[in-house]
């Protein structure tokens, strides 16, 4: 018997991941979605308290039985949701594309006091720019960073506690870049780091899963493309010619 119930609390892929896995230990089968927030279990050995009490032990999510009524109502919802226009390329990547040039702009200006461009420095200020930005960005909710780099990351996936590592890493970066710290050293890493990490990445976008891109932690909501393979392969192209050049 397959029983059907709304689950408020769900907000991204993780939080998707995370009912699925807790329910699967009291049903046979489960299937989770977003959108609608439902949950369907066939032949599950536990009552409506307990599969709450499983949940209230991961996070916030709350089952409720879908009743004739609220099926209606969910369906309607959907439909509506569907109806919406899709948001065009420039709305979706918009804060994205402004932190981009932020840091572009703040990285240029270290420049105008210089008799000639420095191709290295200006580098070193943009990588040092990036990875401060970004960090600060995981960091504000660090669990939901984690819980989304898990969705495809290659390391984060298997090893949980490298999604909360991760952003003391770039931030690590981001001050080595600043501070001219052991360039050559500094270089290697973020290549390795970067060059990893643009795996995982390439592997969701082949795969066309519709998950959402942690580069900005959970703060915003973008969708894992290839915009995001660009982002982390700059950056390892970036240090590689530093190193090379």
């Amino acid at each position: 018997m397959t029983i059907t119930y709304s689950v408020t609390g769900m907000t991204c892929g993780g939080c998707v991941a995370k009912v699925k896995t807790t329910l699967e230990k009291l049903a046979d089968t489960v299937e989770v979605t977003l959108i609608p927030p439902e949950a369907k279990l066939t032949n599950t050995r536990a009552h409506l308290d307990a599969l709450n009490g499983a949940l209230a032990e991961v996070g916030h999510y709350v089952l409720q039985e879908v009743v004739e009524k609220s099926t209606v109502k969910t369906v309607n919802l959907k439909v509506e949701a569907d109806a919406k226009p899709e948001k065009s390329w420039l709305a979706t990547y918009y804060p994205l594309l402004l932190i981009f040039a932020f840091i572009l702009l703040v990285t240029l200006s270290t420049q105008l006091q210089k008799p000639s461009f420095e191709t290295e420095a200006f580098m070193m200020h943009f990588m040092a720019g990036f990875f401060l930005v970004f960090s600060f960005f995981k960091l504000l909710d660090i669990k939901g960073f984690a819980s989304s780099y898990a969705m495809y990351d290659l390391l984060a996936m298997r090893v949980k506690v490298y999604g909360y590592i991760y952003p003391f890493i770039e931030l690590g970066l981001g001050i080595a870049y600043l501070l001219a710290w052991q360039p050559t050293l500094t270089n290697w890493l973020t290549f390795f780091v970067m060059a990893f990490s643009s795996l995982g990445v390439i592997r969701a976008v082949l795969n066309k899963q519709k998950i959402r891109c942690a580069c900005l932690g959970a703060v915003f909501n973008l969708p894992m493309s290839t915009v995001t393979v660009i982002e982390d392969l700059l950056m390892a192209t970036m240090a590689l010619w530093m190193i090379v050049v």
